[in-house]
């Protein structure tokens, strides 16, 4: 039987929705929407008689501008996801991987060669054959594992008092350019290796309900989470506390602020995701009430 494959085209949305259907049917996946047209040359989809059997794209996760420490890297992570009855058809995921790879290699000339791109992949620990592919085939090593954490909204939530008459805090949309410029320093300082960038930025902004919570001192911004709505799900992300200002509460305050503002969306649920190793966090989310649901093992190879 002939495969195609070539780029995502307006025309195969009905084949990408019946396709999404047959692989998140009554499972757990991590599955990318293919975005907005503009970003489909990332997008590759394998077809089969008329019908889609397979898909993948890459994207830019974290692009490092100059003046990093040198051990850090740059990011590009794919997703490559096949019909359930096809997933240990490693033919078919090698077709897809390799015009990935020679996307990634292309997207790769965009970023500084001051350092080095990590091609990137993150599945849930139960999606055993894909994973498989990535590292028994294609030779990826571990990165790091992450933890889903969920909260039930229908639970009570502690109010966390706002003693800090030096303080400041707000909801915040973030509107303009500068302000974006801003935030974006102060959060590259905080995670200089994995820094957020202006796109995912607005990728985050474009969510419906999405909301920065910034805590400020003279102004500058020592503290922030951001909250948003995913379907009927809420999602916190991003919560940071400068180091010189932690040990103070702010992060609880930020944590049950957030929960807070997406409950009265009407949500019934929050989720964020933490790093397996951070003990620290996983104490604090665990304080505020959130469980842990699933784990997302990521693995790399240098490009």
């Amino acid at each position: 039987m002939q495969t195609e494959i070539r780029n995502f085209i307006q025309e195969d949305m009905p084949l990408l929705r019946d396709f999404y259907q047959s692989v998140t049917n009554n499972r757990k996946v991590v599955f990318w929407w293919v975005g907005p047209e503009e970003n489909w040359d990332n997008v590759f989809c394998a077809f089969e008689n008329g019908k889609m059997v397979g898909k993948g794209q890459v994207e830019i996760i974290n692009r490092l501008s100059d003046g990093q420490p040198e051990s850090s890297s740059h990011s590009i992570y794919l997703n490559l996801k096949t019909l359930p009855e096809r997933e240990q058809d490693f033919e078919l995921m090698d077709l897809l991987y390799e015009k990935l790879h020679i996307r990634a290699l292309e997207l790769k000339n965009y970023l500084s060669s001051a350092y080095q791109t990590n091609f990137c992949i993150g599945n849930f620990a139960t999606e055993v054959d894909n994973n498989r592919f990535f590292v028994e085939k294609k030779g990826f090593k571990p990165l790091n594992t992450l933890y889903t954490m969920e909260r039930d909204l229908h639970q009570p939530i502690d109010p966390i008092p706002f003693h800090h008459e030096e303080l400041t805090w707000e909801f915040w949309k973030m509107e303009s350019e500068e302000e974006e410029a801003a935030y974006l320093e102060v959060e590259g300082e905080i995670w200089p290796e994995d820094t957020l960038g202006l796109r995912r930025l607005r990728e985050y902004k474009s969510n419906p309900n999405w909301t920065a919570i910034p805590i400020r001192h003279d102004g500058q911004i020592i503290a922030c989470a951001m909250a948003w709505q995913e379907e009927d799900t809420g999602v916190i992300e991003d919560v940071f506390v400068r180091p010189e200002w932690r040990k103070n509460g702010l992060a609880t305050f930020l944590l049950t602020t957030a929960l807070t503002y997406l409950k009265d969306l009407g949500l019934p649920k929050a989720y964020l995701m933490v790093d397996t190793e951070n003990e620290h966090a996983l104490k604090l989310y665990q304080s505020v009430g959130f469980q842990v649901v699933e784990e997302e093992r990521r693995f790399f190879v240098t490009l």
